[in-house]
């Protein structure tokens, strides 16, 4: 397997899950501010706090595949 492969596998098979992740979770947070708008500030930290988790998965997958193009 090529490095160029490997890389841009890395990188598709590592966004993929956190972006769903990111959709649905945005998704539950706009439909309980919905529900509930008095609750708006308190669900929306909450969803923040779970989208930089989330996105933390994107960019560890980010950081491997730049160690793999440029330390092999």
């Amino acid at each position: 397997m090529s490095t160029e492969f490997a890389v841009a596998f890395v990188m598709g098979v590592g966004t993929i899950g956190p972006g769903i992740g990111i959709g649905l979770l945005v998704a539950a947070g706009l439909e309980a501010i919905g529900r509930n708008p008095e609750a708006a500030s308190k669900i929306q930290t909450n969803m923040i706090l779970g989208i930089a988790f989330a996105e933390a998965l994107a960019i560890y997958a980010l950081v491997i595949s730049l160690i793999l193009r440029f330390v092999n």
